[in-house]
C-alpha cells in the first residue's frame, strides 16, 4: 500500500516569505507582532503555521498596478495614510491632491493591511492614526521601527490623543513626529516637501 502524502501544516520563514511576496526579515517581524503564528524548533528555527500564511494571503491587498514611465526623471513621492475613519481618509485624499507635489497616495483603514502593504517596500512618508480597532497605531509603529523596508521612511502620527495619553500607552518610536487632530494639513505639507527634497524626488506636479 503506497504511503499517503500528507501536506505539512507548517513551513519555514523563507517559504512563508516566498508565498507572501515579502522578505524573510518581514516575515520574522510579522511573527513577533502576532500577524503570523509560529514556534521555534529545538535548534532555534522558526516554523510558521500554513493556516496563518493562508489567512494573510486572503487579507493581502492587491499589488499596485505597474507604472510605465516614458520619460526618465524623478519619481513621485510615495505617501501612505493609515486611518480608520473613512471620512478622514477622503479628506486626506482631497487635500493631498491639492498639494504642489507629485505624489502617489495609498489610503488604508487598518494597521494589519498597512503592515501587509509596507512589507513589499516602505513609503517615503507614512501618516498614521494611533487609536484604531484591532492592532492599533502603537503596535504597528513598534513593528515598523524594526523593519528594514522603513529605513528611509518619514513617519508622522496624527492623533486625537493628548501627549499624556500617548505616553501612558507606551509612546511612539524615536524620530516619529506627533501632531494633533484636527488634521494639520499645512504642517503635513511642509513635512512632505522636506521629505521630497531629502530624497531628491520630483519638486512639483505642474
Amino acid at each position: 500500500m503506497p504511503p499517503i502524502a500528507v501536506e505539512k501544516s507548517f513551513c519555514t520563514t523563507r517559504e512563508a516569505a516566498r508565498q507572501l511576496g515579502v522578505s524573510v526579515g518581514t516575515v520574522q517581524l510579522w511573527v513577533e507582532s502576532g500577524l503570523l503564528q509560529a514556534w521555534k524548533t529545538a535548534g532555534g528555527h522558526r516554523r510558521v503555521l500554513r493556516d496563518s500564511v493562508e489567512s494573510l494571503l486572503h487579507k493581502k491587498p492587491a499589488p499596485p498596478a505597474p507604472v510605465v514611465q516614458v520619460v526618465q526623471g524623478p519619481r513621485p513621492m510615495r505617501l501612505l495614510v493609515v486611518e480608520d475613519d473613512p471620512n478622514l481618509l477622503r479628506l486626506y485624499e482631497t487635500q493631498i491632491a491639492r498639494w504642489p507635489l507629485d505624489t502617489e497616495v495609498t489610503v488604508i483603514d487598518n494597521a494589519i493591511n498597512a503592515l501587509l502593504n509596507m512589507g513589499r517596500g516602505g513609503p517615503d512618508l507614512l501618516i498614521s492614526d494611533l487609536h484604531m480597532p484591532g492592532m492599533d497605531g502603537f503596535g504597528m509603529l513598534k513593528v515598523l521601527h524594526k523593519a528594514p523596508e522603513m529605513a528611509y521612511t518619514k513617519v508622522v502620527v496624527v492623533t486625537g490623543l493628548d501627549a499624556d495619553e500617548v505616553t501612558a500607552r507606551g509612546g511612539v518610536p524615536p524620530g516619529v513626529e506627533v501632531l494633533s487632530k484636527p488634521i494639520p494639513f499645512a504642517r503635513l505639507l511642509v513635512i512632505a516637501q522636506e521629505t521630497s527634497q531629502r530624497l531628491g524626488l520630483a519638486p512639483h506636479s505642474h
